[in-house]
């Protein structure tokens, strides 16, 4: 059995569904894989900061939120440090960084994965802004201190379109990825479709808690160019960088741009693309009428769908979610237990 100590940078959302997985299958992960999950820290800016070297029970960090917000109540005997101090003293193997996404600086993320990994210790992030802007150089340095990095949830959730590029379809020759990877965006072009306003379609959004109070990162395009220029360097070995990306969003979009869409059996979507064509590898985002029979036209929601055109396979398509608290937090699981798999090879 190999135990891996977890610190937590970051408890939103994402990290109170993590936690909820290990405190309802930590025993049935171990049984199954060999691999014991125990959280031993947790820091939030907002929350507070646990440390307890001999571990952290998760029902406690999770009733202590549901409380009192805060990770007040949860018993610790270390309560005082900050991101990079829980880093740089607690006794992780592996980094969980949760914090939220800067696409123009990538930080705070960025300098608590290069102090994990300088440290020797394994990371993996939810967080799109390190990996959109700093992939190569933060795997040099995993490569550098023998460490691994898990991304997994950085463009699909925990739909695993990174494991199944890398793992499974590599050998297979990827020369396009496209589809539907922002849901907030997905969904307010489902609601358009219904015969939904704009500013309508995005405030629903917004009550349901897919959409920020400010939207642009998702109905600009920003958040899919980021995915596929993640898609991009991971699965087909690009150096791509964001304002790489040719992207439009969907705010100019109309009413009359879906009723005209409709009479010709069309439906909007925003889509994302990469491309490899004669050694060069593009990439864009832009909302795109497709006819009612394409496998893309059925995706609707905030569920999210990418298609892999390979040599050897021609299409294949995965379809799963885009967001959520518990499904992102199945891909930390994904990216620990990969992390397992290599260590005991």
């Amino acid at each position: 059995m190999q135990t891996y100590r977890l610190a937590l940078i970051g408890f939103g959302n994402v990290g109170q569904g993590f936690a909820q997985i290990i405190k309802e299958r930590s025993e049935l992960l171990a049984r199954q894989f060999g691999a014991y999950l125990q959280i031993v820290a947790v820091c939030d800016v907002l929350k507070g900061s646990v440390f307890d070297p001999s571990g952290l029970d998760p029902a406690s960090l999770l009733d202590s939120i549901r409380d009192t917000g805060t990770l007040d109540l949860v018993p610790a005997p270390v309560r005082s440090l900050n991101a990079l101090s829980t880093i740089r003293e607690s006794n992780a193997d592996v980094i969980v960084e949760l914090s939220y996404t800067d696409l123009k600086t990538a930080e705070p993320a960025l300098i608590h994965l290069r102090q994990a990994l300088e440290l020797g210790k394994h990371v993996i992030t939810t967080n799109k802004g390190p990996i959109a802007l700093r992939y190569h150089e933060l795997q040099a340095l995993a490569c550098a201190h023998g460490v691994q990095i898990g991304m997994e949830g950085t463009v699909m959730s925990g739909t695993p379109v990174l494991h199944l590029g890398l793992d499974f379809l590599a050998a297979a020759g990827i020369q396009r990825i496209e589809g539907i990877v922002n849901g907030t965006s997905n969904y307010i072009l489902t609601q358009m479709e219904n015969g939904a306003a704009y500013a309508a379609a995005v405030a629903s959004a917004q009550a349901r808690g897919y959409a920020e109070a400010d939207p642009t990162s998702d109905v600009e395009g920003y958040d899919a160019a980021a995915k596929m220029v993640i898609c991009a360097n991971l699965l087909m070995g690009a150096s791509m960088s964001l304002p790489a990306v040719d992207r439009v969003g969907i705010t100019h979009l109309t009413t009359q741009d879906f009723t005209s869409a409709r009479a010709k059996g069309q439906v909007w979507k925003l889509i994302g693309c990469v491309e490899k064509s004669n050694g060069n590898i593009t990439a864009c985002v832009r909302p795109m009428c497709v006819p009612t029979t394409h496998p893309l036209a059925s995706v609707r929601g905030a569920t999210n769908a990418l298609t892999f055109t390979t040599e050897l396979l021609g299409d294949v398509t995965i379809i799963g979610p885009g967001a959520g608290r518990l499904e992102t937090g199945y891909a930390l699981v994904c990216d620990l237990l990969a992390i397992h798999r290599k260590r005991t090879k």
